[in-house]
């Protein structure tokens, strides 16, 4: 039987943006202009990059980094709509996520350069306000009150799904996928009415495999974890997580932390901001602002161990090999 314009198509579209690529799954009626779709997907995250990349010296972010203390910068709304996020969510988790450590991420060698020991020496002994208090927002502009360098790494590849999202919504497409690396949101259900299976990854560096699956719709879901980005020192992997209070990366980090939200955004910066304060204190966080979180953890014996919070994952507990 042949396809009518009202029967719906599966498509996958994917491209690159910020180092990686973004991919989308969307259902879409017969006709849809997928070409079109394409186009306006990678439209859009063309502009969160062009914002918000560290790599880009001619980002507006970069721009902003260049500016001196007490000048008044005018940003695009969406970098400022970020920069008032991240800000919102470094005050409520007591500065554990921080823009404001662009510093220490160059200095260990995170960023486009390699690592300096003395830059990590100056890193190590920097006093840095939390970025909430040293940024000023205004409309449509930016003001640093004390010197710092601002770095979105740990919410705009989260932001940028959400522009995925938001790009497939207004292409009149109510159901669909879209992510970047582990960062994912759902728009509604998949055409059997049933949420999209999710993985969460094995943190193994070595290969890629499943430790468990959720099921998502109209959602959002990010991963911070210690296993596809670390440096060694003097034979000790450290994570690329940092600790905003050290200017260091996280001794002791949990092997990853996976949160659901409304946006990948806020996914994106909680389960940063979660690897930072750990199980404990991260977990009645959590729990306070009501988001779904999972902790996975080693033990000394290299075994995993699992601590959910929240509906969705506090069944997830125990030990896995």
């Amino acid at each position: 039987m042949s396809k009518t314009s009202t029967d719906r198509v599966r498509h996958t579209l994917n491209g690159p943006t910020m180092g990686t690529r973004w991919s989308a799954v969307i259902h879409a009626a017969g006709g849809f202009d997928i070409a079109a779709a394409r186009q306006a997907l990678q439209a859009a995250v063309d502009e969160v990059d062009a914002q918000m990349s560290t790599w880009r010296p001619d980002s507006d972010l970069m721009r902003l980094n260049r500016a001196a203390v007490g000048e008044t910068v005018a940003v695009p709304p969406a970098l400022l709509a970020v920069l008032t996020l991240a800000l919102a969510i470094g005050r409520t988790s007591g500065g554990a996520f921080d823009i404001g450590v662009g510093d220490v991420i160059s200095a260990w060698g995170f960023g486009p350069d390699a690592a300096e020991p003395a830059l990590i020496r100056a890193a190590l002994a920097a006093r840095r306000p939390p970025a909430f208090e040293a940024i000023e927002l205004g409309s449509g502009t930016v003001r640093k009150l004390s010197p710092l360098r601002l770095d979105l790494n740990g919410i705009a590849k989260g932001y940028g799904v959400d522009r995925l999202a938001e790009t497939l919504a207004g292409l009149g497409i109510d159901r669909g996928l879209v992510g970047i690396d582990g960062e994912i949101r759902a728009i509604g259900t998949r055409d059997d009415d049933e949420g999209w299976t999710i993985a969460v990854e094995q943190p193994d560096p070595d290969r890629r495999a499943p430790h468990s699956r959720l099921w998502l719709a109209t959602g959002a879901v990010a991963t911070s974890g210690d296993y596809r980005h670390w440096v060694e020192v003097q034979g000790r992997r450290l994570s690329h997580t940092v600790d905003p209070r050290r200017g260091a990366p996280l001794p002791d980090a949990p092997a990853s932390v996976t949160v659901l939200a409304p946006t990948c955004a806020a996914a994106d910066a909680w389960a940063t901001a979660l690897m930072v304060l750990g199980p404990e204190n991260g977990g009645a966080l959590a729990v306070r602002q009501g988001l779904d979180a999972l902790f996975l953890l080693r033990g000394k014996d290299g075994r995993l161990r699992a601590r959910g919070f929240g509906p969705v994952f506090e069944l997830q507990q125990g030990n896995h090999s």
